[in-house]
C-alpha cells in the first residue's frame, strides 16, 4: 500500500481528492502544503497530493513554490474537484456571531454569509478543517468546510452546497519523485517551470518556442525568485505529452532558453480535453522532419 501525504487535517477538500487520485491508499494528513512536498522528498510518504488552482482565487502560491525548490517532484496525476461547502455548527447552537475557515473558502462564500448570517464575524484559519476543530473547542460558532469534514469531527450540518459560484472547482495534483511517468492518452498536459534572462521580450520568446510548434497553452502564472528583486519563474501548462515528438523538441527549445528549466511532469487531463493539433505540427510531422534533416548530415539526399 502506497503511502500519501496531503494538505490537512482530515476533513478537507485535499482529503476527498486524495480519495480519488489514490483510492484505497493510506492517506497522511500533514499541515501544509510544502510539508506534504517534504514528505515525499523525505521518504515519509511516496506521493503527495497538493492543490494548484482555483477557478475563483487562482493559483496556490505554496504549491508552485513547493514545486519550483529542493529536489524535483513531478506530477503523474490530477483532478478537478466542484467546490461546494458545508456550514457545521456545535449541536445546540442557537446562535452565530463567529464563522471561520481559510481565507480562499471565505471568499468563496461571502454573498452566501451576507445573506444568511448577517451578524456572524469570519475568521481566518489556517484550513477549512482547523476551523472545525475550532468549533469543536469553542473557539467559533461556526465553520466552513469541506463536506468530508462531516465524517470526522462530531458537528452538525447547518447548511450544504454553499457556494457563491456555482460552478467553482480546484484541480489537485498527485506529485512524487521523477520515474516513470504514465503514458500519453491523447488528452494530456505537460507542465514546467522556467526561470529566463530578465530582459526584454525573454515570456514572449518562450511562449514563441510553443507557439512555432502548434503547442497549446493551458496556463501561465509567474512567482517572484525570492533571490532579486524584478526576476520570476514561470509556471507554464501546456497540451501534450513529453513523449510525443514536438513536445519533446519544445522542450529542448525552452531549455536553450532559459537559465533553468524544471520539467514537472506529462499526465492525463482531469476534463478529458484532447490534445488540438493543426496540420503540420502533427507528431509524424516531426518524425518525419528529423529523418529528413538526419538524411542530409549523412549526405544520402536520393
Amino acid at each position: 500500500m502506497s503511502r500519501i501525504a496531503y494538505f490537512g487535517p482530515q476533513g478537507t477538500f485535499t482529503e476527498q481528492a486524495a480519495r480519488v487520485l489514490a483510492p484505497g491508499e493510506e492517506l497522511i494528513p500533514v499541515d501544509t502544503v510544502r510539508l506534504a512536498m517534504t514528505a515525499v522528498r523525505e521518504g515519509e510518504a511516496d506521493a503527495a497530493c497538493v492543490p494548484i488552482e482555483n477557478s475563483v482565487e487562482g493559483v496556490v502560491p505554496a504549491t508552485l513554490d513547493g514545486l519550483s525548490e529542493s529536489t524535483p517532484l513531478v506530477a503523474i496525476a490530477e483532478t478537478i474537484l466542484p467546490i461546494h461547502f458545508s456550514v457545521l455548527t456545535r449541536p445546540g447552537t442557537s446562535e452565530i456571531r463567529t464563522i471561520a475557515s481559510h481565507p480562499h473558502a471565505l471568499a468563496q462564500v461571502r454573498e452566501w454569509l451576507e445573506a444568511n448570517v448577517p451578524g456572524a464575524h469570519p475568521v481566518a484559519s489556517s484550513s477549512t478543517s482547523a476551523a472545525a476543530v475550532g468549533v469543536l473547542e469553542g473557539d467559533f460558532d461556526a465553520a466552513v468546510c469541506a463536506p468530508v469534514a462531516a465524517e470526522h469531527y462530531p458537528l452538525e450540518v447547518l447548511a450544504t452546497e454553499v457556494a457563491d459560484v456555482s460552478d467553482a472547482a480546484t484541480r489537485f495534483l498527485l506529485v512524487r519523485p521523477p520515474g516513470e511517468l504514465p503514458e500519453p492518452t491523447g488528452a494530456d498536459r505537460t507542465s514546467v517551470v522556467a526561470a529566463a534572462t530578465n530582459r526584454t521580450g525573454t515570456l514572449a520568446e518562450l511562449l514563441t518556442e510553443l507557439a512555432s510548434r502548434g503547442i497549446n497553452l493551458t496556463r501561465l502564472d509567474a512567482r517572484p525568485t525570492r533571490s532579486n528583486f524584478g526576476e520570476y519563474r514561470f509556471f507554464i501548462d501546456f497540451e501534450g505529452h513529453v513523449a510525443e515528438p514536438r513536445v519533446l523538441d519544445a522542450l529542448t527549445a525552452l531549455r536553450r532558453q532559459c537559465r533553468h528549466l524544471r520539467f514537472l511532469g506529462s499526465h492525463p487531463r482531469a476534463d478529458g480535453t484532447r490534445t488540438t493539433i493543426e496540420p503540420g505540427f502533427g507528431n509524424d510531422d516531426f518524425v518525419e522532419a528529423a529523418v529528413w534533416a538526419d538524411a542530409v548530415r549523412k549526405g544520402d539526399l536520393a
